[in-house]
């Protein structure tokens, strides 16, 4: 196992339609195309040192999207879950799904319940999916849910601090991403972990997701053990 220092790698999976445009396909072949390369990609994950990964798989702005591809991508993130399930509890996975799960058809959430609970005491590398995700709502639900607790006197306005914000964003439990790569060529962060990526390196390449490679990310990692990360601090 190599260790580039980096615990916790985000990515923003940009390019899957684009990809298929340039082939003549539908967008969701590209979509399919970049599920596989996921599955890639957290296989060898934890033998690169990582030990957490996020992935942005739905925004809340992505129901904007039309009717055909936002129904195909919630078909085929049930039938993903279903049939990687097995693989994902064999491979030591936990996975689990971060963003807004009210507005999701409820055959999906029952399936994201299921295999969160057959694959939360896995340990070789915790995989957070966030489907109807977006940093703001986050943040505004974190916000509800202090305000709440305020109310009904669980917590002191007083004793809000940062770890009182962090312990209801949905990230709970995990560190801060050390790393956000975004695929596909855009600079935008895209409303992901607003919160959590405060101080989080970023790598943005031209690579579209469906082609995004192993080698890449390593050639990424790479780079990234040879940057000094100060968090604000002066260098002595």
């Amino acid at each position: 196992m190599t260790d580039y220092g980096v615990r916790h790698v985000a990515i923003i999976m940009d390019g899957n339609g684009r990809w298929a445009k340039r082939r003549g396909w539908p967008r969701l072949a590209g979509h399919r195309k970049g599920a596989e390369q996921i599955k890639k990609i957290v296989r060898e994950a934890p033998d690169l040192g990582i030990r957490y990964m996020t992935i942005y798989a739905f925004s809340t702005e992505n129901w904007k999207r039309s009717l055909i591809e936002v129904l195909g991508l919630m078909k085929m993130f049930r039938f993903m879950i279903r049939r990687e399930a097995d693989a994902l509890a064999t491979e030591g996975v936990n996975l689990r799904f971060i963003g807004d799960r009210s507005r999701l058809d409820p055959a999906l959430r029952e399936t994201m319940d299921a295999i969160e609970a057959r694959t939360k005491t896995n340990t070789r590398l915790t995989l957070a999916v966030a489907i109807n995700y977006g940093g703001r709502d986050e943040l505004r639900r974190a916000a509800a849910q202090l305000a709440l607790d305020c109310a009904e006197g669980r917590i002191a306005a007083e004793d809000i601090d940062d770890e009182a914000l962090a312990a209801r964003l949905d990230t709970v439990g995990m560190p801060d991403p050390d790393l956000v790569i975004r695929t596909s060529g855009e600079t935008r962060i895209s409303n992901f972990l607003s919160w959590q990526a405060a101080y989080a390196e970023y790598e943005f390449t031209e690579t579209l997701w469906p082609d995004f490679t192993v080698e890449e990310l390593t050639d990424i990692l790479a780079r990234f053990s040879g940057r000094e990360r100060r968090f604000g601090g002066v260098q002595p």
